[in-house]
């Protein structure tokens, strides 16, 4: 039943040694030895982590103002939001979930269908609803009576911008499709791997859990997500200024340019790959997400996945204002978006009202800056 048109299974060969199988030649041979040890591409390219090449200046300003112009599109159609909008952005750079929850009507599935259009790539648009199917979202196998055989039709997961729209209101299993595309950027479906394509973000939004109809996401996908945001509601300023615009246009469609692709979206990522950061702000970032498992107030405190979320968010916030370096003041601007829906509290500290918030600024008026 895999004869479709999807991905085939690889045979057993390439995917590693079996278990009895033992290493070739000396056991000290070096990343480079000779004799056909696999691909040459990944053998012989520049090192993945730690040793990517350094960006450019001439390219870090590229990606700045490739970056800037995105932003004053979707500003077309968002409204004094301008932190958020960098922020959206930051994620994209560093390849990472962003989750919007929000109340309704705030805007937050038409800024997500901006960036999609200005940004070049494919979208889809995924509305969770208490009957969603997880093979709503990846697909499946569909016998041709034509052609005497199953084929694949690829759900809208398949897709480079995937707006999740109101992901809470899905119960748990609709919600675990997800899962191993966030993370792996494939799906399994009958057996059979299918890799999403390049780049893959998955931009959710959701309601408050207070409201009916809505089911909390599991902490595992919750996770997943490098920043979770909120739009908040615009000021009497700018809301008079969105009727304004309104009016103006004549229709509620907001026409807005292409600034780049989805080729090009890949080549910024590499971009900020080649951001160094200072060791001393390598333990910086640790010393402050040790810190939230260390807290009284907190049963689960942030992950390793944080600690990678805020050095790949500083990276990208660094590239977003046109620096090749990483100051403390990156990690601080975005350590409550990319930490605190990692942190899970105590019956009591919640019920009195704290919130992750408010440990994340105590942990960061405490742990020394360091001096870089």
């Amino acid at each position: 039943m895999t004869n479709g048109a999807g991905p085939k299974k690889l045979p057993p060969g390439p995917r590693g040694p079996g278990p009895g199988a033992r290493p070739m030649g000396p056991p000290q041979r070096g990343p480079m030895g000779p004799g056909p040890r696999g691909p040459a591409g990944p053998a012989r390219g520049p090192p993945r982590a730690g040793g990517a090449p350094k960006a450019s200046p001439a390219a870090i300003r590229g990606v700045a103002a490739t970056a800037n112009a995105v932003i004053e599109q979707v500003s077309k159609a968002i409204i004094g939001k301008r932190d958020v909008l960098e922020n959206v952005l930051i994620s994209i750079l560093a390849d990472g979930h962003t989750l919007m929850e929000d109340f309704p009507g705030t805007a937050k599935s038409l800024m997500i269908m901006t960036f999609a259009d200005t940004l070049g790539c494919k979208y889809r648009r995924i509305q969770f609803t208490p009957d969603l199917l997880p093979s709503d979202i990846t697909g499946t196998y569909i016998y041709d009576e034509k052609e005497n055989e199953f084929k694949f039709r690829a759900g809208p997961i398949f897709a480079n911008i995937v707006l999740a729209d109101e992901i809470n209101r899905a119960p748990p299993k609709t919600q675990a499709a997800m899962l191993e595309a966030m993370q792996e950027r494939q799906t399994s479906i009958e057996g059979v791997t299918h890799k999403l394509p390049k780049p893959f973000l998955v931009m959710a939004t959701q309601n408050p859990i207070e409201q009916e109809g809505t089911y909390p996401l599991p902490e595992a996908q919750v996770d997943r997500f490098m920043q979770k945001m909120s739009m908040g509601y615009p000021s009497r300023e700018d809301e008079r200024e969105i009727l304004i615009r309104r009016m103006g246009r004549g229709k509620d469609d907001v026409d807005v340019e292409v600034v780049t692709n989805p080729e090009k979206i890949l080549a910024m990522m590499r971009t900020v790959e080649g951001i160094h950061l200072d060791p001393a702000l390598l333990t910086y970032i640790v010393e402050i997400v040790t810190r939230t498992r260390e807290d009284p107030r907190v049963v689960v405190g942030a992950s390793p996945r944080g600690s990678l979320a805020l050095f790949k968010l500083s990276r990208a916030r660094a590239v977003l204002h046109g620096r090749d370096y990483i100051t403390p003041d990156d990690i601080k601007a975005i350590c409550v978006h990319g930490l605190a829906h990692r942190i899970i509290l105590k019956p009591e500290p919640r019920i009195r009202g704290v919130l992750p918030e408010d440990i994340l600024n105590k942990i960061l008026a405490e742990v020394p800056v360091p001096a870089v």
